[in-house]
C-alpha cells in the first residue's frame, strides 16, 4: 500500500470509531486522523520507513497505530481494522471524501439507498481523478533517485523536468534529464536505483523506472553541448513553449529540443547550448526561470526585460501561521510540538520572528469568558517565552507574537468573543465550513470578517482547497483585493502541501492588484516548518517579489505595518 492508501485506510478507521461510539472514541477519532494527515503528508513512503525501524518518527504516529501498521506491513491486513470496518458498506467510505458528508450523513444515505445524483456524479469524478502527487513528495522521490544519479561519474549535470522543475503544487509522472557523454553508462546505473520494482523501458538514451508506489520516473539524456535545448523543451509548459515556437518562426528559427536552426537555409547548421540562459537569450529575450514558463505574460516581459525579480527562499524572515500543542481547547486539530520545541526550530531556520497561530478555542464548549480566560493563559504563555529570550537570547528568535487562526462564521462574525482580540498582537481569518455558499454571499462572509476587528490582519488560506480533496470555495476576488489594499489587510500564501494557497494564479492576479501578501506553513509540528520552500515556489510562480511579502520584512518593520498600518 501507498501512502495515499493508508491515508485513506486511517480515515475509515476513524469514521468508523465515530459510527460506534463518538462519545467514547472521541481520542481515538483525532489520533487516526492526525495520523492520516501525518501519512498523507510524508515525504517519505511509509513502507520504506517501516523497513528502516523509523515509523515512530513520523509525527501523529503513536505506539498503538505503529504497531498496527507492523501488522499491516507483515501480513497485509490489520485484524483490528477488519473487525472495526466489518458491517459497512464500502460506498460509505467513498462517500466521505466528498465536502459536507460526515460518516453519519453517509452511513445514513446507504442505509435508507438514498444518494442525490449530484452526489453521485462527484463520487464518479472524484474516482475518474487522474493520481498525481502533492510537490514535497514528488520533489523527495526525485531527490532521491538525482542523489543515485550523481554517484555515476558519467553524470555531468542532472535536472528534474516538467511540472516538477516549474513547482507546480501537483505532480504526474517524474522526469529526468541527465547531460552526459556517456549515456549508455548512465542509463545502466539508474535502472539500478534501489528502490525500483520495475524496468518499463531501457534504452540507448532514454530510460523508465516504477518506484514504491507506482511512481514512474523517466530518464532522458543529452550530450553536454546541447543539453541546455532539451532542458528548456521537456521543462515546458506546453503552452510556453507553444508561444516561444511561434516567437522563434516569426524569426525565421526553428527549436527543438536538439537545439535552434535557421528555416529556409538548406544548409543551416543546428546551433546548440548548453545551459538555458543562452537558449534564450539566442531568442532575443532575458532568462525566464522554470516557475514563469506557464504563458502568463513572461515571454512579453522577457522581451521588455519587465521580468520580476522574483522572490527566494533566503528573503523570508518569519513563519506567520504556526500551531503548537498548547492547549488552547479548540475544536480543530492542536499542533503536536511545544511552542519552546517550534521556536527552537525557528531560530534553526534563521528566522527573527515568529507567529503562534493555534484555532480559536471551541465555541460550542465554552461560554464567552471562559474563551478569554484561555486566551488570557496563551499570551502569558507567550510573554514568557519573549522574556526567556531576553534571558537567553542565544536560543531564541527576537520575538514571539500572540496570534490566533479564528473561524469565520456563515455569517460573517468571527468565533471569539470582541474582549478576546485585546490578549493578541493580530489574527488570521479562514473558512473551516460551509463551504458550498454561493459566490456573492461567500464574498460578502469573508469581507464582514475582514472588517471585524482592526487586529484582523491575514486571511489565511483563503480558497479553503485541500489539493486532491476538496476545490476552492468561489468569491468576488476583485472585491478581495480592494478591500485588502483599502484596509490594510493580507493574504496569506499557506505552504502546506495539501494547500499551496492561495493558488499562483491567484497570486499573479493579487501581485498586479498591489495586495500584500504573507507566508505561512500552517505547521502542526515543528518540523513542518521545513515546508516554507513550497510556499515560497507558490510565490515565485505568481510572480511575487520580495517586496510583496510581508514576512520577508525585519522585526522592525513588521512591527511597524502591524501596529501603525501601511507601508
Amino acid at each position: 500500500m501507498n501512502n495515499l492508501q493508508i491515508a485513506d485506510l486511517l480515515r475509515n478507521v476513524a469514521a468508523a470509531y465515530e459510527l460506534r461510539n463518538a462519545n467514547s472514541n472521541k481520542f481515538r477519532i483525532i489520533a487516526y486522523e492526525r495520523a492520516a494527515d501525518a501519512v498523507e503528508h510524508a515525504s517519505s513512503e511509509l513502507k520504506d520507513l517501516w523497513d528502516e525501524g523509523k515509523l515512530e518518527e513520523v509525527p501523529g504516529i503513536g505506539m498503538n497505530i505503529a504497531a498496527h501498521l507492523d501488522e499491516l506491513f507483515k501480513t497485509g491486513k490489520v485484524k483490528h481494522f477488519a473487525k472495526l470496518l466489518q458491517g459497512f458498506p464500502k460506498i460509505m467510505f467513498d462517500l466521505i471524501k466528498l465536502p459536507g458528508i460526515g460518516p453519519k450523513t453517509a452511513f445514513k444515505m446507504v442505509k435508507e439507498g438514498n444518494i442525490p445524483g449530484e452526489v453521485k456524479q462527484s463520487l464518479k469524478k472524484i474516482k475518474q481523478k487522474a493520481v498525481r502527487y502533492l510537490l514535497p513528495y514528488a520533489q523527495t522521490r526525485a531527490d532521491e533517485v538525482i542523489a543515485w544519479l550523481k554517484k555515476n561519474k558519467f553524470a555531468k549535470r542532472i535536472d528534474p523536468l516538467g511540472s516538477l522543475r516549474r513547482q507546480a503544487s501537483t505532480i504526474g509522472d517524474i522526469d529526468i534529464a541527465v547531460a552526459t557523454d556517456k549515456p549508455v553508462e548512465v542509463i545502466n546505473h539508474f535502472i539500478k536505483f534501489p528502490r525500483t520494482q520495475k524496468i518499463l523501458e531501457k534504452g540507448e538514451t532514454k530510460a523508465t523506472i516504477i518506484l514504491p508506489g507506482n511512481i514512474q520516473v523517466d530518464l532522458m539524456t543529452q550530450p553536454t553541448a546541447s543539453y541546455g535545448a532539451l532542458l528548456q523543451h521537456f521543462t515546458g509548459s506546453k503552452h510556453h513553449n507553444i508561444v516561444l515556437r511561434e516567437l522563434a518562426l516569426k524569426k525565421g528559427l526553428s527549436v527543438s529540443e536538439y537545439g535552434i536552426k535557421k528555416l529556409k537555409t538548406p544548409d543551416s547548421k543546428l546551433k546548440t547550448f548548453e545551459n538555458e540562459e543562452e537558449f534564450y537569450n539566442y531568442l532575443g529575450l532575458d532568462y525566464i526561470p522554470p516557475e514563469l514558463r506557464e504563458d502568463a505574460g513572461e515571454i512579453e516581459a522577457a522581451k521588455e526585460n519587465k521580468l520580476p525579480n522574483l522572490l527566494e527562499y533566503k528573503d523570508v524572515k518569519a513563519d506567520l501561521q504556526v500551531h503548537s500543542s498548547f492547549d488552547i481547547e479548540t475544536s480543530h486539530d492542536l499542533g503536536i510540538s511545544s511552542m519552546e520545541e517550534i521556536v527552537k526550530k525557528a531560530k534553526e531556520l534563521n528566522y527573527e520572528y515568529l507567529a503562534f497561530t493555534e484555532h480559536n478555542p471551541s465555541k460550542s464548549k465554552h461560554t464567552n469568558q471562559q474563551i478569554v480566560e484561555i486566551l488570557k493563559r496563551k499570551r502569558e504563555k507567550v510573554e514568557q517565552l519573549n522574556y526567556s529570550r531576553v534571558t537567553n537570547s542565544g536560543l531564541r528568535v527576537q520575538k514571539v507574537f500572540n496570534s490566533l487562526e479564528i473561524d469565520i462564521l456563515p455569517d460573517g462574525s468571527c468565533s471569539i468573543p470582541e474582549e478576546g482580540f485585546n490578549f493578541l498582537d493580530f489574527v488570521l481569518v479562514s473558512v473551516h465550513s460551509s463551504f458550498d455558499l454561493s459566490r456573492d454571499k461567500m464574498t460578502k462572509r469573508v469581507l464582514e470578517a475582514l472588517a471585524w476587528n482592526p487586529k484582523v490582519k491575514i486571511f489565511a488560506h483563503p480558497t479553503a482547497r485541500k489539493l486532491n480533496e476538496r476545490e476552492g470555495i468561489e468569491l468576488n476576488w476583485p472585491e478581495i483585493f480592494d478591500t485588502c489594499i483599502k484596509c490594510n489587510k493580507w493574504l496569506e500564501i499557506n505552504a502546506d502541501p495539501m494547500r499551496l494557497d492561495l493558488p499562483d494564479f491567484l497570486v499573479h492576479e493579487a501581485v498586479k492588484a498591489g495586495v500584500k501578501l504573507t507566508l505561512g506553513t500552517d505547521a502542526h509540528d515543528k518540523e513542518m516548518l521545513n515546508n516554507m520552500p513550497y510556499g515560497v515556489a507558490v510565490a515565485r510562480r505568481g510572480w511575487a517579489e520580495k517586496s510583496d511579502i510581508i514576512n520577508t520584512r525585519s522585526l522592525a518593520e513588521f512591527e511597524k505595518l502591524l501596529y501603525k498600518g501601511g507601508e
